[in-house]
């Protein structure tokens, strides 16, 4: 089973041999919606590799409010975890299951190992860091140069999309934790997306008209 769920995500990736190793090393986790992967200042001792569902990446401030940088989907790692387990150093993002996820978590003294030994793991790993640090500059501009039901708007259509449901299960209190607002203003600015024809607001969920 783990194997065909490894191939149906990485074979486009990976060559069978590496495959064969992720198999053989790699140790199966399935996380429900909700839940914590990984937690800030813990240890990162192995590496996701996403099979199905979606994980979303945050970071803390010194108060302890938190701001979403990016969502991790089926085929994806983590750069920030790649770094952390590589330098064997402490977290410093919290990984959460956006929705029921299956992971294949790599022990960090195979990564180096594979790192030297298959090109293809290599440029997956540079392909990560480039893809991420794409994702945190383009979270970055949002922040400094969008208004906030601009931002609002974005991060309603990336869930949307993330879980392929133009119905977003989300409350406001959510929305304004992860973009590090209030619930107040959130409330306010979605009743004005309503009213430009962008969303439609029901109970307990957010349609996205404009996707």
């Amino acid at each position: 089973m783990l194997e065909k769920e490894l191939k149906e995500a990485y074979h486009f990736i990976f060559e069978e041999e590496l495959l064969q190793e992720i198999v053989k090393f790699g140790k199966l986790r399935e996380v429900s919606a909700g839940e914590k992967i990984i937690e800030i200042g813990e240890y990162v001792k192995s590496m996701p590799l996403l099979l199905e569902g979606a994980i979303k990446i945050l970071r803390e401030d010194k108060d302890g409010d938190e701001l979403l940088l990016y969502f991790l989907e089926r085929g994806d790692t983590c750069a920030m975890t790649l770094s952390c387990c590589l330098g064997q150093t402490r977290s410093e993002i919290r990984a959460i299951a956006e929705k029921d996820t299956t992971l294949i978590m790599i022990p960090i003294e195979k990564m180096e190992e594979w790192t030297s030994r298959f090109k293809s793991w290599r440029n997956f790993v540079f392909e990560s860091y480039h893809t991420r640090l794409s994702e945190m500059l383009e979270t970055i501009d949002t922040i400094a140069f969008l208004h906030m039901d601009e931002r609002i708007m974005r991060y309603l259509q990336d869930k949307a999309k993330i879980n392929r449901n133009e119905q977003v299960q989300v409350t406001h209190q959510e929305i304004a934790y992860d973009l590090h607002t209030s619930r107040v203003v959130v409330s306010r600015l979605v009743k004005k997306l309503e009213m430009e024809g962008k969303i439609e607001l029901q109970r307990n969920s957010i349609k996205v008209l404009n996707l």
